[in-house]
């Protein structure tokens, strides 16, 4: 199982100085959050993607191939890609170019996103949202697969004997997750190509996550990928650690109260109680994290957005090293040790190599 975790990048106020941070304090605090994570021992670190201020990761592909560089195991993603409003032909030249810079150590997650503007900004349309996702992925999926594309649509230009480069490393595209908090349309869209899907586990009650979980399992199977619990899943999460709970409440309350998204809400008991966010000690993140495992079944990423709401870079490289010190080390073993055989582990390239290999030679049956 992979473990990481994921940013969106916001720019706010830490509401217990009032010091908001440049852009280029946070954009370098992203990137050693991302040092760190590896330094700790995770495996993932997925950056999103925006174009609006208060957040600065307008350049996904820019800023993961830096870290790239400066980095030897840790497999770099996106929290999302916004496939509505992005060219799928720069998509799938961008994310190439980065699987060889990176030596493979690239998947991506596909997404809608959440803001409204960013559709006329890229001179789309809201409210053909779910019709430009199924499109451009559509055509994203041949250019990394077909050396030569002929294509038309309706929601850009056509194609004539057009070859997207670079090719894909080794000729095996980057893994896809499909992300989405409520569009079962999305979770269908995931389950039809055999890609996995990524339920952001952090603003809705574990019923609504079940839900969109057990559709994407049926669907996978319906399409003859496999067994529902072949199905590739991973999860968002949210949490704020420290030795004891009661330290943990106080310190992080002032931070949630003002949060962009949920500040001046629901309470942090309320909003606790109703979601996945996880404010206490590492066994009660622990804990709570091996439950997801209860009502979505067996799966394969887990995710944690821990630099947000104007938390300060001192405090966030703090939560990573409890979270690889003392939480993911038991969480991989107690994961493990429940995990049922016919379940397969989480994707790499290496793996998406090996199985295209022995496909080809009969030994084996792609995914």
């Amino acid at each position: 199982m992979q473990f990481g975790v994921f940013t969106v990048g916001d720019v706010t106020v830490d509401p217990t100085t009032g010091r908001e941070p440049t852009e280029r304090e946070r954009i370098k605090a992203m990137v050693a959050i991302a040092l760190k994570a590896e330094e700790v021992g995770l495996d993932v670190f997925a950056t999103g993607e925006h174009h609006n201020p208060p957040f600065v990761p307008s350049s996904p592909t820019t800023m993961l191939g830096y870290i790239a560089a400066r980095t030897e195991r840790l497999l770099l993603s996106t929290a999302t890609t916004l496939i509505t409003t992005n060219d799928p032909v720069k998509i799938a030249e961008d994310y190439a170019m980065l699987q060889h810079l990176a030596d493979g150590r690239v998947d991506l997650m596909m997404g809608r996103g959440n803001t409204g503007p960013v559709y006329p900004w890229f001179g789309q349309d809201i409210r053909n949202g779910i019709p430009l996702a199924i499109e451009n992925y559509d055509l994203l999926r041949r250019l990394w697969r077909e050396d030569v594309v002929d294509w038309k649509g309706r929601f850009r230009t056509p194609l004539q004997s057009f070859t997207s480069t670079p090719r894909p490393l080794d000729g095996v595209p980057p893994f896809v997750w499909h992300g989405s908090i409520r569009s079962p349309e999305i979770a269908e869209q995931a389950a039809y190509y055999g890609d996995g899907f990524f339920a952001n586990h952090i603003f809705w009650p574990k019923e609504h996550t079940q839900r969109m979980v057990g559709l994407y399992r049926q669907r996978f199977a319906h399409y003859g990928h496999g067994t529902p619990e072949q199905a590739i899943v991973g999860l968002g999460g949210q949490v704020f650690m420290r030795k004891n709970s009661q330290d943990a409440m106080r310190e992080f309350r002032p931070y949630f109260d003002n949060a962009p998204v949920y500040g001046h809400g629901p309470s942090l008991e309320d909003f606790s109680r109703e979601t996945p966010l996880t404010v206490g000690s590492p066994q009660q993140v622990i804990d709570r994290t091996l439950g997801f495992r209860e009502y979505v079944g067996d799966y394969q990423r887990q995710l944690f957005l821990l630099d947000h709401a104007g938390l300060p870079l001192k405090t966030v490289l703090e939560q990573l090293d409890i979270l690889g010190e003392e939480v993911v080390p038991v969480l991989r073993r107690e994961f493990d040790s429940l995990r049922r055989a016919q379940v397969p582990e989480a994707p790499t390239h290496a793996a998406l190599v090996a199985a295209r290999d022995a496909a080809a030679a009969g030994t084996g049956a792609p995914r």
